[in-house]
């Protein structure tokens, strides 16, 4: 992690409609060209702190009470959603969000809006989209309700690269998609941060094939950051898979998830060194 950080959320907390505490003393590193897991189960905070950093919290009454966000060495606080998006820092929300009712292929110019470009560009663009997604190609005058998960999954975030980011904030790409399409997703998403140094900020609950990709975890529980790491460590790390991201199961003894969770909590606090605190 010693490239210069190109976003630093330091310390914050996040509370929604002045009452709810949803995040408290949440801070992360993003190194430019990067990828960088947040994984967490359901609730952990996860897709919160991306709407933190992409301002787009305000729009469900939460409200950033304390810390800082930084993105390339300014602070973030009063930048609103779409000047971030101008300046690079562009968000995939999870569930796809595509306009049903619009073709792939508005879709994906949609993306392009917050550049303003002429025709030339938004034609290279659409076309820089349709070689990274070729199915996307095939598909462009359909309607996007119409479109497959994949599919779907595809224009979202064929829609973000259209306003040519340099940090893509992406949230739970795997979810409802087979296993054969969520690693093509996460093959596109390698290919993008090593060709064009795209920067990735990346929300999952599935960590086996995140940390795969990522260069660096952090793990969330309750709001908190309760654990982080070089990806290949936390990836040996069975505990961390029972405690944090919900891979423990009802076994032939009969115990359910919540035992795997006690026991995996009763040896976080046993473990030393870069993964835990």
């Amino acid at each position: 992690m010693s490239a210069a950080p190109i976003l630093q959320v330091e310390d914050i907390a996040v509370t929604y409609s002045q009452l709810i505490p949803a995040l408290r003393g949440v801070s992360l590193t993003v190194p430019s060209g990067s990828i960088v897991a947040l994984l967490g189960g359901n609730g952990a905070g996860k897709t919160t702190t991306l709407k933190a950093v992409s301002n787009l919290i305000r729009a469900e009454r939460g409200e950033l009470t304390a810390g800082r966000i930084v993105y390339r060495g300014d602070a973030t606080t009063d930048v609103e959603p779409w000047t971030l998006a101008e300046r690079g820092l562009v968000q995939v929300l999870e569930g796809r969000r595509c306009f049903a009712r619009l073709s792939v292929e508005d879709n994906l110019r949609l993306g392009a809006f917050v550049r303003r470009p002429d025709r030339a560009d938004l034609e290279a663009d659409l076309e820089r989209i349709y070689r990274i997604f070729p199915r996307l190609k095939e598909r462009r005058k359909t309607l996007a309700g119409y479109a497959s998960g994949g599919e779907q999954q595809m224009v979202a975030i064929g829609r973000a690269l259209m306003a040519r980011p340099s940090l893509v904030l992406l949230d739970e790409p795997s979810m409802g998609l087979a296993p054969q399409v969520v690693e093509e997703i996460f093959e596109t998403v390698a290919a993008l941060n090593r060709d064009d140094g795209v920067s990735f900020l990346l929300a999952e609950q599935n960590a086996a094939i995140t940390l795969r990709y990522a260069q660096f975890g952090y793990v969330l529980e309750g709001g908190r950051v309760v654990g982080k790491g070089n990806a290949q460590t936390l990836l040996q790390l069975d505990t961390l898979r029972d405690a944090y991201l919900g891979s423990g199961k009802a076994g032939i003894d009969g115990r359910t998830r919540k035992s795997h969770r006690s026991r995996g909590q009763r040896e976080h606090r046993k473990l030393t060194g870069t993964a835990f605190r």
